[in-house]
């Protein structure tokens, strides 16, 4: 048996405890920005037809492992702060600290490089993020968030300041239209809207929605 296995076993076996759980039934602010009618599914706790590959759970395993190790500096008070929004948003902070909420994010070599560019735009290419970010800010009436990306390879990191007041309508309207969906039991169209418009080839439940839709998956 290889360290290989090993690992791929126990990834593969923490996946399946995982989808085994009972969800919260509440919208997430780790999903804003992305498609809405994933979700509305993911709220439902509809099964997942496109669950991970190894190769991206192997990803995730990496970049739990640097959230990790960049939380310990911080006291135990001030890392997963749990946020709870009226009877349908819960989401978990990073880092809480007096005058903003920190979201850690890992990120490959390739992605790190296209940061330090001066023409980089953060609102754009991470609109997930910040939309994530600068809920839980809000949600804690902080007046900034700060994202912080760690490069995998190095453990280079770069830092972005996103004052709340900017992100406010954007996050309103994010639970206006979910909102809207959940009241009237109306399922949202399809809507790829994370990675750049080809959030459907991660997607989770790829195959339900391309059924749906009299798509043929490729």
């Amino acid at each position: 048996m290889t360290i290989q296995s090993l690992i791929d076993s126990a990834l593969l076996k923490e996946q399946e405890e995982k989808s085994k759980r009972t969800r919260s039934g509440k919208f997430s602010p780790s999903s804003f920005g992305r498609c809405f009618r994933y979700q509305f599914w993911n709220r439902q706790n509809i099964e997942q037809t496109d669950p991970p590959d190894i190769e991206a759970l192997r990803r995730f395993k990496v970049g739990n492992i640097i959230h990790q190790y960049a939380q310990s500096f911080f006291p135990q008070a001030q890392r997963e702060v749990k946020i709870l929004v009226e009877d349908d948003i819960i989401g978990f902070a990073d880092i809480v600290l007096p005058d903003e909420v920190v979201d850690i994010k890992s990120c490959r070599s390739y992605e790190f490089k296209l940061m330090l560019k001066k023409d980089y735009d953060i609102k754009v290419s991470k609109l997930t993020n910040c939309l994530q970010a600068t809920s839980y800010a809000l949600f804690l009436q902080k007046p900034q968030a700060r994202l912080v990306f760690i490069e995998k390879d190095a453990l280079d990191s770069k830092e972005f300041v996103l004052k709340v007041e900017d992100w406010k309508e954007a996050i309103e309207d994010e639970l206006e239209i979910l909102r809207g969906h959940w009241k009237n039991e109306s399922l949202p169209a399809p809507s790829p809207r994370a990675y750049n418009g080809k959030e459907d080839n991660y997607c989770p439940y790829k195959t339900k929605c391309y059924k749906l839709q009299g798509k043929t998956l490729v």
